[in-house]
């Protein structure tokens, strides 16, 4: 068995915990593991986040309002995807460690510690950016969604 969910959300800093809540809720409804389930959950408010403040170039009313989050929960894989119509990027972009007492260029990073798989890059031929990561789930004993 597999579910996936995909949301539309508006670049505010409410969409963040929202997208959180939802992944936390169809994570433990499957069985999937708490541990896993917290770090995946981090992971996309980090992308969340980024594409809240990075997403867009500000136009009230346009497309640049919104971004995509994508989660599939297939077998013994979580896949998330975060999508927003940013600049995006020109080459793949290297994700450097920040400094220490940076408030800010921890998001990344956090990601690529806390999934398996991560992929950053612009869409193509529209711009925008697309983070997507996934992870091999753990499940609990008994849970709805273990893979046989």
């Amino acid at each position: 068995m597999s579910i996936w969910w995909s949301l539309h959300l508006r670049r505010e800093a409410a969409s963040v915990p929202l997208a959180r809540r939802l992944l936390l809720g169809a994570m433990e409804t499957a069985g999937v593991d708490p541990d896993v389930s917290f770090d995946l959950s981090v992971a996309l408010s980090e992308a969340c986040a980024n594409a809240v403040e990075h997403g867009g170039n500000g136009t009230r009313g346009g497309r640049t309002e919104a971004y995509r989050v994508t989660a599939y929960l297939d077998g013994e894989t979580c896949r998330i995807e975060v999508a927003d119509p940013g600049p995006g990027f020109t080459a793949p972009t290297p994700v450097r460690p920040a400094r220490a007492d940076a408030e800010h260029g921890r998001g990344l990073c956090l990601i690529q510690e806390l999934a398996d798989h991560v992929h950053i890059g612009s869409k193509p031929g529209r711009g925008g950016t697309v983070v997507s990561f996934d992870k091999i789930l753990k499940f609990r004993e008994g849970a709805p969604l273990m893979a046989v």
